[in-house]
C-alpha cells in the first residue's frame, strides 16, 4: 500500500533522526556460536522459553489430538467396507545422494520381513529415482543397493561451468544419468510397472513445470500401460526432470499437445514445489462410493532422505555463500511443512502416519550433490539399522517434540544459557573446517526441565 502524505513525513523524520538518535553499533568482533562449537538450538533464554512452551502446550496438544483422532477413527470405521484388506502408501522425499538412506530403509525393511506391497508409491527428485524399484518390490533391492552405494558424480553428471556462466541452461550435463536410467529402466521393467498398474496399484512422480511454477503429478503406470513407441522415453524424461536441480542440472523438455498444437514444457525438480506428496489408493470408477473411498486405517509410510532439521555449519560471510546456505534452510522448512500437512490429512482420514528420517545424531551430512560411494554406503547402512531398530517409525510430525529442540526459541533479550536439546556434533565450515562441539558429552537423549516463570 502506498504511503500517505503523513506517512512520508513520518518516514523522512525517522530517517533524519537515525544518525543522531541511534548511535548504537552492533558488536562484530565476537565469534559466532557455530565457530565456537555451539548449536543455536541449545542457546536458550530459560524463563522465556519455559513460558513460551507452556503457552504452546505441545503435550496438551498431543493428548487432545490422540483422543480426537481415536474418536474420529472409530466413526470412520463404521462407514468403511467390511473386511477391507490393509492398504499401504509409500511417500519418498527428495535429497540427492541422501537417497542412499531411503534405499537402505527399503532393503533393511525387506530383511526385517514385514515390508508390504505398496498400493501407491510417490516420489520426487532422488525419491523419483527410487520409486519404480520400491513400487516393484524386493526383487529389485539389489539394483537399488548397487545404485545408491556405487555411483559417483561421473555416473550422474559432467560439469560444464563455462557453458553455464556464458548463458547455458545448466552448469552440468546429465547425459550420464540418462544413460544409467535407460540401462535399468528396461522395456521389461516398464512392462512390470504396467502390469502392476493394471492390477490397481499406482506409481506417481512429481515434477515442477519451470515456467508455470506448478507441481505436476505424473501417473507412470498409466504411461507404461500405453506401450507406445515413445512412452518409455517419456517416463525417463519425467524421472530426469523430477531430479533436475534448477540451474545445476538441465530441465527435461517435454512436448505436450494442447488442442492439437505442440508446446514444449520445461520440467525440473519436484522438490522446488513440494518436499514430498501423498496420493490415495486407487478405486475403479464403477466401485467409487462413500465407503470405498474411505481411507481409514490406510498405512502411510514416509521416508525422508535427510534430517528433519539441517545441521549447524559455519557460513562464510559472503553474499553467494549466505544465499546458497539459506536456500537449503528453506528447503528443510518446506519439507517439515509438507510432513505436518500430511500428518493432519492422516489424522482427519483415520490413516496411520509413519515417518523415518536420518537421525539427528548422525554425523554432519555434507553436500547432497556429491555422490561419494563411501559416504553413501554409510548412509545406506544407517537406513538398514534404523528400520531394524525398536523405534523404526515416528508417528508424529516435526515441531511436536519440545525436549529435542523442535519448538521455536523464545527470547526476551540477549542473555542466554547453554541448555542441550540435541546431539552435540562437530560443526563443518568452509575449506574443510571442522569445529568440535564445545560440550561434547552434554546430551544423552534427555534434558533437564526448564524453569517456569512463577
Amino acid at each position: 500500500m502506498p504511503y500517505s502524505s503523513a506517512g512520508w513525513v513520518w518516514l523522512i523524520c525517522v530517517t533524519l533522526a537515525l544518525p543522531t538518535g541511534c548511535r548504537y553499533r552492533q558488536t562484530t568482533n565476537c565469534p559466532t556460536p557455530a565457530a565456537s562449537g555451539l548449536h543455536t538450538r541449545d542457546l536458550i533464554d530459560p524463563v522465556a522459553q519455559a513460558e513460551g512452551e507452556q503457552f504452546i502446550g505441545v503435550d496438551r496438544f498431543n493428548e487432545s489430538i490422540d483422543k480426537r483422532a481415536a474418536h474420529l477413527r472409530e466413526e470412520l470405521r463404521k462407514d468403511a467396507p467390511p473386511g477391507q484388506p490393509p492398504r499401504n502408501v509409500l511417500c519418498l522425499s527428495g535429497g540427492g545422494s541422501y537417497g542412499a538412506y531411503s534405499a537402505g530403509v527399503l532393503v533393511g525393511w525387506t530383511c526385517r520381513g514385514d515390508r508390504p506391497q505398496f498400493d501407491v508409491v510417490t516420489g520426487i527428485s532422488t525419491g523419483a529415482l527410487i520409486a519404480p524399484f520400491a513400487f516393484l518390490g524386493s526383487n529389485y533391492d539389489a539394483q537399488l543397493q548397487e545404485f545408491y552405494t556405487t555411483i559417483t558424480n561421473d555416473d550422474i553428471f559432467k560439469k560444464q561451468l563455462l557453458r553455464g556462466l556464458l548463458g547455458g541452461d545448466a552448469f552440468t550435463d546429465t547425459t550420464a544419468l540418462r544413460k544409467k536410467l535407460s540401462g535399468v529402466l528396461t522395456c521389461e521393467v516398464v512392462a512390470e510397472i504396467a502390469a502392476a498398474h493394471q492390477a490397481g496399484r499406482r506409481l506417481m512422480i512429481g515434477t515442477t513445470e519451470e515456467e508455470g511454477k506448478r507441481f505436476i503429478l505424473w501417473n507412470i503406470g498409466e504411461i507404461a500401460s500405453r506401450n507406445g513407441p515413445r512412452d518409455r522415453d517419456l517416463i525417463i524424461e519425467v524421472l530426469i526432470g523430477s531430479s533436475a536441480i534448477p540451474g545445476a542440472f538441465p530441465a527435461s523438455k517435454i512436448d505436450v499437445y494442447v488442442d492439437g498444437k505442440c508446446y514444449t514444457e520445461r520440467h525440473v525438480d519436484g522438490g522446488v514445489s513440494q518436499g514430498l506428496f501423498f496420493y490415495p489408493p486407487y478405486v475403479s470408477p464403477e466401485a467409487r462410493n462413500r465407503q470405498t473411498m474411505n481411507l481409514v486405517d490406510t498405512n502411510v509410510y514416509v521416508i525422508v532422505a535427510g534430517k528433519l532439521y539441517a545441521d549447524s555449519e559455519v557460513i562464510k560471510a559472503s553474499a553467494l555463500s549466505q544465499a546458497s546456505k539459506n536456500i537449503n534452510t528453506v528447503l528443510y522448512a518446506q519439507t517439515r511443512g509438507d510432513l505436518q500437512r500430511l500428518w493432519t490429512y492422516c489424522v482427519l482420514n483415520g490413516m496411520n502416519y509413519n515417518l523415518t528420517a536420518i537421525p539427528a545424531e548422525y554425523p554432519p551430512l555434507g553436500s547432497s550433490g556429491e555422490f561419494d560411494p563411501k559416504v553413501m554406503t554409510a548412509l545406506f547402512k544407517q537406513g538398514q539399522s534404523v528400520i531394524c531398530s525398536a523405534n523404526a517409525w515416528r508417528t508424529t510430525p516435526p515441531v511436536t517434540d519440545a525436549a529435542h529442540g523442535e519448538l521455536p526459541q523464545v527470547r526476551w533479550g540477549r542473555d542466554l544459557t547453554f541448555h542441550p536439546r540435541g546431539p552435540q556434533l562437530p560443526i563443518p565450515g568452509p575449506k574443510k573446517m571442522i569445529v568440535q562441539p564445545k560440550y561434547p558429552g552434554a546430551f544423552s537423549g534427555g534434558i533437564p526441565a526448564l524453569p517456569v516463570n512463577p
